[in-house]
């Protein structure tokens, strides 16, 4: 049973550190993830606490699955893995049940589960967790010293990593606007992709006894309609999910609500998006930097644009206030989130491939850019 305890210290350390790692290095997924559940469980007043509460969670995830892989004080922190299992198996729960939103984040974008997928995947894990606890007092390392140092060393790395990511764009990309994705090809629906399937349930009413009864796609009386009539059908049940392309969202909408993302996406030229999902809450730090960077564009020949879902009276108002000299247009906010996660950002484009990002913080200079991808 002992051997049975270290397997389950083992993988419930690895499945926390996995959750904690994916979702330290891209804080503000994380951040706009606890946004949705405040949204839908109308606690939109703490909507500032998102960004802290989603570093701390992933940082204490990270932490728990450390020591229980290293076997480093496995009497306190197997208290920790059951309160956290305790805590959230019921909450994904009430999430699978109730499908408030369609992805509890628990792997943040490295993978995307269903709801049902990650409360299956908590009771397992509450289980594990249940019997290193019950193990916990023996549990110890096969050596002190190495698994010590071992998981200090990965603690203090997994810092400097979130970091880093914190302000920069994380260090490990698993959105579908990464380095390298040809957007075009992205959104592409293959022809002979699999499509959503979906249950229909009708109730018909039977002229001569008056009672109404339920039916079937396969089984409604559609065309006997001497005995029975149409009462009323159900919500569409979804069966099987079919094909959803990485990226389904991508709009370029001009002022007038013409959508012109052609025009940008097979430009054989260099596209610069800015890309600010708020404008109003955007950073005006590197504003003249931004700035700087448009004109040099512009007189190269390359398009430069900003996207974002702000209206665009706050767009020219904003324009007026920093000088800002490229055109507006407007998109869909998650998928600006997406993009980057830094507001602003930007990304270049050639031939509809993402040939470069760049968080706020590291907004480029010309001479950078052609001493770089653009040095000819």
């Amino acid at each position: 049973m002992k051997v049975i305890a270290h397997i389950a210290r083992i993988l419930v350390g690895i499945t926390f550190i996995f959750s904690g790692f994916v979702k330290g290095i891209d804080p503000w997924g994380s951040a706009y993830k606890f946004i949705d559940y405040f949204k839908v469980m109308g606690l939109e007043t703490l909507e500032w606490s998102a960004f802290p509460l989603g570093m701390l969670l992933s940082f204490a995830e990270f932490l728990i699955g450390v020591t229980l892989l290293f076997a480093i004080n496995v009497k306190l922190f197997s208290w920790g893995a059951l309160i956290f299992m305790a805590f959230f198996t019921p909450l994904t729960l009430w999430i699978a049940v109730k499908n408030p939103v369609t992805d509890c984040g628990c792997f943040g974008d490295a993978l995307v589960i269903s709801n049902w997928e990650t409360f299956y995947k908590n009771v397992v894990l509450i289980i594990l967790a249940m019997i290193v606890f019950v193990w916990r007092k023996k549990l110890k390392p096969f050596s002190v010293k190495v698994c010590h140092s071992a998981g200090y060393l990965t603690i203090a790395a997994y810092i400097l990593i979130v970091g880093y990511s914190s302000y920069h764009e994380p260090v490990i990309d698993f959105r579908p606007y990464k380095v390298g994705v040809n957007i075009p090809e992205a959104m592409a629906m293959p022809e002979d992709a699999p499509q959503d399937v979906y249950e229909n349930i009708f109730y018909y009413k039977n002229k001569n006894t008056g009672e109404v009864e339920k039916f079937t796609e396969e089984n409604y009386p559609w065309n006997d309609t001497l005995n029975w009539v149409f009462d009323s059908m159900e919500e569409p049940r979804l069966i099987s999910k079919g094909y959803t392309p990485p990226i389904k969202n991508f709009v370029v909408e001009t002022r007038e609500g013409d959508n012109i993302y052609d025009f940008f996406l097979f430009d054989e030229n260099y596209v610069f998006m800015l890309v600010a999902y708020d404008i109003n809450k955007s950073s005006r730090k590197n504003q003249d930097k931004i700035n700087n960077l448009a004109n040099w564009a512009s007189a190269e020949g390359y398009s430069f644009i900003c996207l974002t879902s702000s209206l665009f009276d706050d767009c020219d108002r904003f324009a007026v206030e920093t000088g800002a000299p490229y055109e507006f247009f407007h998109a869909d906010e998650i998928d600006l989130k997406t993009m980057v996660r830094s507001n602003p950002g930007l990304l270049v484009l050639k031939n509809g491939t993402i040939v470069a990002k760049y968080s706020r913080n590291a907004i480029p200079t010309p001479e950078e850019l052609t001493s770089g991808f653009l040095k000819k």
